[in-house]
């Protein structure tokens, strides 16, 4: 005994001791039968005609970008692109076997949270609805300039302030004239000769200098000249412009009064180059006024302006309306809303604005699929027709009866992405080669074309305030916005005064899309609109505070 201890002492015996047990023991727990007759049956099913049905790859170990969804490891790390964390690749439940590859599948709960809203399209006839803005201004066929037909000296004004309600045939004002009072002592004095074809010389001359027949007849009567003479109101309306004042000399011909026949008005609205087609001369134009809240007038278009305004981008189209309660007064501001029947779009398919995703040249719409467990959504490209106000006229791409996702479908737009597949930022040529693992470690050998659709994939979201005030206004920022090249999308809030915009950084920057607003007459936070531009904004459209 005492041998074998001073040999168990010993350190090199120990540990080897201690090793044989250990591969002993991991023998016994890890060892596999080499004959499969003694597996249990429902083992045997692991190998089948050379592949495996219990250990399939899991698609869960695919990784890729949120930002370039092109990009696929096998492994996590970073993007080789824009060097950010690699997430895992979702992986599709499998329930719908039948579904599309390319197409979207949500939870329930998914689908709820992203608050997706689906509408069933159908034919209809299209009418299309043209808002317009304008105020009311005198009907310029009424407008009557009250001249003096004789040279002289105000000598009585009975017209005291501008906007006083005259009659035909009230006298205005009275002038004294010399040279009236030498043409009357010439009647008088052809009138002591007997002579009848001075007198009706005599007549005539004074006739021309504007005094009636009556008046005349006075003088020849009486046998005295006066030096003074009465204008009389040759209209009645409104003095809208009052330009002598008592003891004023003025001139044959001079302007004394500006008067307007307001019994008539006229409704003058601004309308967009793209709204010109469809309106015309007599359609049936209702407008509100601010001052009388929820009452409706009514009028007919009697001209639309052939030329465009090259600063506003609209025309000036006219409506005759009838104001003999004189409740219309020039310069009310004016709402109208004409609705326009599109020819030749007749049992067209017609979806909402919120359905429609714009990408530069592409319109797409996401469209649910039929018969799927779970919801599922397809992307689809449409060819749209003319704007109807909130809906669009869909000339190619849907079917009648078909849903389509009218909200939340940016949500469904961004699951896209993430996996990797057709979206609104890439097409499914971009697609059809995803980048694997090896090829992301060797972007050094990308070639020029495949780093042109990744910069054309590139997106930026921005805003910034811009000053504005009504409809028209959201109209003009959101079109001088989208017209510069590279701006996917654009959004003015008229209440909290901000442009929400996704642009290609690549292509344009903030501070370009800044400049094209405020060149448009908007005041921005970096820059402020011209003058002279801004000036020629309509009414509703001023948004200065009034020095």
């Amino acid at each position: 005994m005492k041998k074998i201890k001073e040999i168990m002492r010993k350190k090199q015996i120990t540990y080897t001791l201690f090793a044989l047990g250990g591969i002993f023991i991991g023998w016994l727990l890890f060892s596999r039968p080499t004959s499969s007759t003694h597996l249990p049956e429902q083992t045997m099913t692991h190998d089948h005609e050379g592949h495996s049905h219990d250990l399939e790859q899991d698609e869960s170990g695919v990784w890729t970008c949120s930002m370039h969804p092109q990009i696929r490891m096998d492994k996590p790390g970073k993007c080789p692109i824009c060097a950010m964390d690699l997430i895992p690749l979702k992986k599709n439940s499998g329930e719908n076997t039948s579904v599309d590859p390319s197409a979207i599948q949500l939870s329930d709960e998914a689908a709820a949270l992203a608050d997706v809203q689906t509408t069933r399209i159908s034919r209809e006839k299209p009418v299309k609805k043209v808002r317009l803005y304008g105020k009311i201004t005198p009907d310029e066929r009424s407008l009557q300039s009250q001249t003096a037909y004789v040279g002289g000296r105000i000598e009585k004004l009975f017209i005291e302030f501008t906007g006083e309600e005259v009659h035909s045939g009230q006298t205005l004002a009275t002038i004294y004239s010399p040279e009236l009072f030498t043409a009357q002592q010439e009647l008088l004095q052809a009138i002591s000769m007997n002579q009848p074809q001075l007198i009706q010389a005599a007549r005539e001359k004074l006739r021309l200098w504007n005094m009636t027949n009556a008046q005349i007849d006075a003088v020849q009567q009486s046998g005295k000249a006066s030096p003074t003479v009465e204008i009389k109101a040759n209209t009645s309306g409104i003095v809208t412009a009052k330009r002598v004042n008592r003891g004023d000399y003025v001139s044959q011909g001079s302007v004394l009064f500006d008067i307007a026949n307001l019994s008539r008005v006229w409704a003058m609205f601004d309308a967009f180059e793209v709204d010109l087609p469809f309106l015309s001369k007599g359609d049936v134009v209702e407008f509100t006024l601010p001052a009388f809240p929820g009452k409706k007038f009514s009028g007919k278009i009697s001209f639309i302006d052939p030329i465009i305004n090259a600063t506003t981008r609209t025309a000036r189209v006219r409506v005759d309306v009838t104001n003999n309660r004189q409740e219309l007064k020039p310069e009310m501001y004016a709402t109208a809303e004409v609705d326009a029947p599109l020819k030749g779009y007749k049992d067209m398919i017609v979806v909402p604005q919120t359905a429609i995703l714009w990408t530069g040249k592409r319109s797409i719409v996401y469209v649910r699929q039929p018969n799927t467990s779970t919801p599922t959504f397809m992307l689809r490209e449409v060819e749209l027709g003319p704007a109807l106000g909130g809906a669009y006229v869909v000339i190619k791409g849907l079917s009648d009866g078909e849903e389509v996702v009218t909200n939340g479908v940016f949500s469904i737009d961004a699951s896209a992405q993430l996996e990797g597949k057709t979206s609104m930022m890439n097409s499914s040529d971009d697609n059809a080669h995803p980048m694997t693992g090896h090829e992301g470690h060797h972007m050094s050998g990308m070639n020029m074309n495949t780093e042109n659709k990744i910069a054309d994939t590139a997106s930026k979201h921005a805003m910034f305030s811009v000053n504005g005030s009504c409809d028209m206004c959201k109209e003009r920022i959101e079109k001088a916005a989208i017209s510069v090249v590279g701006v996917q999308s654009a959004h003015w809030d008229k209440e909290k005064k901000m442009v929400h915009l996704q642009f290609n950084p690549n292509k344009t920057s903030e501070d370009a899309i800044s400049k094209a607003i405020a060149k448009a007459g908007h005041d921005t936070d970096k820059y402020k609109a011209d003058d002279s531009v801004y000036n020629q904004l309509p009414g509703c459209c001023k948004y200065r505070d009034k020095e």
